[in-house]
């Protein structure tokens, strides 16, 4: 849903350099390079002047995006509270946990002077 959010309210423009009728440079966020082919057009004189067709021609294609999203609701304070408790401990659930120190580790059992299981008479069949 954010992606579709982000890309419903994301605005650009594509600048487009053509030399006659083929596609020469093309940029999203500055002005494409020319090609270097424009006449360059002569400062205002009183003489007559024929004035050349320019070969080269900018484009630009602009992409608006949405400037209002609408709320569906709005969360009290008690509910916003919640969210925020609630987004905490699940983060916490997927934690790795310490390991325990282990108190057995070094323990070693008393020796075994007589079998138990003949003492209390109890046999497995």
């Amino acid at each position: 849903m954010a992606v579709v959010v982000l890309f419903s309210t994301t605005s650009f423009t594509m600048h487009m350099h053509y030399c006659g009728d083929t596609l020469v440079d093309k940029s999203y966020f500055v002005k494409a390079e020319s090609c270097g082919m424009e006449t360059p057009q002569p400062e205002e004189s009183s003489d007559c002047e024929t004035v050349k067709k320019d070969c080269c021609s900018e484009d630009q294609l602009t992409v608006e995006g949405q400037d209002e999203l609408k709320r569906s609701h709005e969360l009290s304070l008690k509910q916003q509270v919640f969210v925020a408790t609630f987004v905490q401990t699940h983060l916490y659930l997927f934690e790795s946990a310490e390991k325990s120190p282990d108190f057995g580790k070094h323990y070693l059992p008393p020796p075994l002077i007589k079998s138990i299981y003949k003492l209390d008479e109890v046999y497995l069949i």
